[in-house]
């Protein structure tokens, strides 16, 4: 598996997506997922100019970040557990995946420990799948306000993870609802909200052509991982 390769590959279709939807090139992020991939394939990408990671699991980070090339950026794009916010504060620049204000909260008070401020995107679950995490939007919508007001918290946007199909036009009416459940957020906020996180390797570009500023990337950079997985866990 050639990384350089693909990274070109991937730039140039995210250029061409952007091209489509008549947006900045520089308005979308590629959030490249190392789940499965070690310290190696994380200095491969960024010698090619990669900067922004992702992991799925706060154990995993804990190993590989601090074995990777400093002045990187990582992201939590997993499903959080609250015993681990501890560690998920230290050693992530954002957390993609709260799904509640219990969640929220204790993110808030791990973060007050260490003086930092937290920014996070709100993980919605817009298919309503029972085996995928996330919020429901009505509930999303009831809570927002409240996640707002937590001092160490900054709401950055929202993220989700579409049913998996072979088809990407089928993820198209999924990023179409986060969008239009962003919008009704800054209604309520009252400001912009910079980030919609959605598009996996399969269907990136019709994430971006509905608005998508981070597309997580792993499979279409990295190749398969070194270990099985669930096929549409987090790419």
């Amino acid at each position: 598996m050639d990384i350089a390769v693909n990274f070109e590959m991937i730039r140039r279709r995210i250029a061409e997506a952007c091209a489509r939807a008549k947006r900045d090139v520089a308005d979308v992020q590629l959030l490249a997922v190392t789940k499965g991939h070690g310290p190696d394939a994380v200095a491969a990408a960024a010698d090619l100019g990669q900067k922004l990671f992702g992991e799925n699991k706060v154990q995993e980070g804990k190993s590989k970040i601090p074995l990777s090339p400093g002045r990187l950026r990582w992201h939590m794009i997993g499903h959080l557990q609250s015993n681990k916010c501890r560690d998920a504060v230290q050693i992530f620049d954002m957390i993609e995946g709260v799904d509640s204000l219990a969640l929220a909260a204790e993110i808030n008070k791990q973060a007050e420990k260490v003086a930092k401020t937290m920014p996070i995107l709100l993980e919605v679950n817009v298919a309503g799948e029972s085996s995928k995490f996330g919020y429901k939007p009505d509930t999303l919508l009831a809570e927002f306000m409240q996640i707002n007001a937590l001092p160490k918290i900054e709401l950055h946007g929202l993220m989700t993870v579409p049913p998996y199909s072979p088809n990407p036009e089928r993820s198209r009416e999924y990023f179409q609802q986060l969008r239009a459940l962003k919008m009704k957020c800054e209604e309520i906020l009252g400001a912009p909200l910079p980030h919609l996180s959605m598009g996996m390797s399969g269907d990136f570009e019709i994430a971006i052509e509905e608005g998508a500023t981070i597309v997580r990337i792993g499979a279409a950079l990295f190749g398969p991982r070194s270990y099985a997985k669930n096929k549409r866990e987090s790419d």
